[in-house]
């Protein structure tokens, strides 16, 4: 259910004019001063942690936190677009012009080639826009894609320059696999990547072997990225999101590992591994339904 506006006066349009306005205010030279001394660099990694937020909420399910943290993401575009303006590079209304265009570009199978090539469509005519399925308005999407990144062949960029270096490694890694797989660069089948998971802990173990000067310590962290790259493409071949998967599993593991807490009769630093060990098995076993939790 949709709640209503506060204001019921208040349009879509007039509520983020405020905004805007707000934030202008805030970057000011009666505003914030922690607010203006800020910069692209330094509210990098609050546009990261507003982001995991979102999900969170997503997860739990709180419509009302995702509401909220959602003004908090909102809030990330409309700083860098304030600093943006104040430095001539763009302001705000060319941000979302620019969404506009592009959905309207991307979509034709929506709003129709005529509006698709008008917001710039530069892709052949003649795909495959009616009555399509979403794998063709994926297809659809790459190839308008391509076209608008389109540049003469000496100056073309690798296919992995459009994924951002500074992602989460795993996001990261998932987004290169992926554009690898389009080049037809993968394994056939989850095969392969079985075989090439052995082949790298097999490598990894060597390395480890091996340690001891600073080379060869490094060697370790190289084997075991080796094996964390391969990982995240198992994952890929398995249509698992791979930050969702191990997001789920620390999540598994905050739960047993607070049901140790609880029951264990001594603080965990004061119990022996075999004892640790037993107290994860019973948290795992109450969690799975193997056995009853005891009563309260």
């Amino acid at each position: 259910m949709v709640s209503e506006p506060e204001d019921p006066q208040k349009t879509t349009a007039s509520v983020f004019a405020e905004a805007v306005a707000i934030m202008a205010r805030l970057r000011g030279e009666n505003g914030c001063p922690w607010d203006r001394e800020q910069s692209f660099e330094s509210i990098r990694k609050y546009t990261l942690e507003e982001t995991y937020e979102v999900l969170d909420a997503i997860e739990r399910r709180n419509w009302s936190d995702l509401r909220e943290e959602l003004g908090d993401l909102l809030l990330q575009v409309l700083f860098y677009s304030q600093m943006a303006e104040e430095a001539k590079y763009f302001d705000i209304s060319q941000v979302i012009e620019g969404l506009n265009r592009k959905l309207i570009r991307r979509h034709p199978h929506v709003f129709g080639d005529d509006a698709s090539i008008a917001a710039g469509n530069a892709a052949p005519i003649g795909m495959d826009t009616q009555g399509i399925d979403s794998s063709q308005v994926l297809r659809n999407w790459e190839q308008i894609k391509r076209a608008e990144k389109a540049q003469p062949i000496a100056e073309r960029p690798s296919l992995l320059d459009s994924i951002p270096q500074n992602f989460p490694a795993l996001m990261e890694a998932a987004k290169i696999g992926s554009k690898a797989a389009k080049v037809g660069f993968d394994w056939p089948n989850t095969d392969g990547v079985f075989a090439k998971l052995e082949e790298e802990i097999a490598e990894l173990h060597d390395a480890i072997q091996q340690q001891g000067p600073s080379h060869a310590q490094s060697a370790v962290a190289e084997e075991l990225g080796d094996l964390l790259f391969t990982t995240v493409n198992l994952a890929r071949k398995l249509g698992v999101d791979p930050e969702l998967a191990l997001r789920a599993t620390n999540q598994k593991f905050r739960r047993r590992f607070a049901a140790m807490e609880e029951s264990s009769p001594l603080p965990l630093d004061q119990q022996s591994p075999k004892e640790l060990e037993a107290l994860w098995s019973a948290a795992k076993d109450a969690e799975t339904g193997l056995v009853a939790e005891p009563a309260r």
